[in-house]
């Protein structure tokens, strides 16, 4: 069976990249969110906050699989 531990080490620093721009996106939208709720836009202020917890969601699974290439 092949030594797979490159190719995993190289999806896991994509993945790991990937990740960091969903936190960046997610700080983003968090901006925005605060800023719409502020000034009267409450509902895409909600809205932006749901979009947040979907990348909360998805930033764990990234995570785990993250973990799981690095520990092969």
């Amino acid at each position: 069976m092949p030594d797979n531990s490159a190719s995993n080490i190289a999806t896991a620093d994509a993945l790991t990249l990937l990740l960091q721009n969903q936190h960046a996106i997610g700080a983003a939208i968090d901006e925005f969110a605060k800023w719409f709720s502020e000034n009267g836009a409450e509902t895409v202020g909600d809205n932006a906050i749901a979009a947040m917890e979907t990348l909360d969601t998805n930033a764990q699974a990234l995570t785990n699989a993250i973990m799981r290439l690095r520990e092969c």
